[in-house]
């Protein structure tokens, strides 16, 4: 998976395009991000995993084939915004704004600076894994596999990961799994 490209936003001039895209500082923006990635991810393979909801996501990400990674400064002076509210919509629906709000308090930007990175991120996501789904002919449960493996990595030691780890350990025991839990759990008003 291209996720190094996706990472890439944290730093550089990736981070500078969409820092002037939402509007926040380039701290701010790399906080976003690093909160914004395992929320849609998270919520990418819980799409993935449930058997009612798989077969759109395979349907969606025969649509975003990865191209969009093949110029990604283009794409963040530019970001298809639609196509991010529609992709973040599927996913959280009407808790959109929660997670905005989330990824707001973790990252210092307002809400709507938070709601646009998200908006950003996810087609980038779903390409990246689309990508993946077209490189590998991944069907319904390879993607399901990809995705818990990528959620996963999220709660990993190495680099970047760690990274993004500590930044969502909020109770700093080294497990960013509780956290990020809590946090769907407490803005998806404790449903699964």
């Amino acid at each position: 998976m291209n996720l190094e490209a996706l990472l890439g936003l944290l730093q550089g001039q990736d981070l500078g395009k969409l820092a002037e895209q939402v509007g926040g500082s380039s701290t701010e923006v790399r906080n976003g991000v690093a909160a914004a990635l395992p929320a849609i991810l998270t919520a990418v393979n819980e799409n993935a995993n449930n058997s009612e909801k798989a077969q759109g996501l395979n349907k969606a990400l025969e649509q975003h084939d990865g191209s969009v990674l093949n110029n990604l400064g283009g794409y963040l002076q530019n970001p298809d915004l639609k196509d991010g509210a529609g992709i973040l919509n599927h996913l959280f629906g009407e808790n959109t704004q929660n997670v905005a709000n989330a990824v707001s308090q973790s990252s210092g930007l307002n809400s709507q600076g938070s709601l646009k990175i998200l908006e950003t991120l996810a087609p980038l996501v779903l390409g990246a894994l689309g990508q993946q789904k077209k490189e590998n002919n991944l069907d319904v449960q390879g993607i399901g596999n990809l995705t818990s493996n990528l959620a996963a990595n999220f709660a990993g030691e190495s680099g970047i990961m760690s990274m993004i780890t500590n930044l969502l350990d909020t109770n700093k025991d080294g497990n960013v799994m509780d956290d990020l839990t809590g946090i769907i759990v407490k803005f998806f008003g404790g449903k699964k």
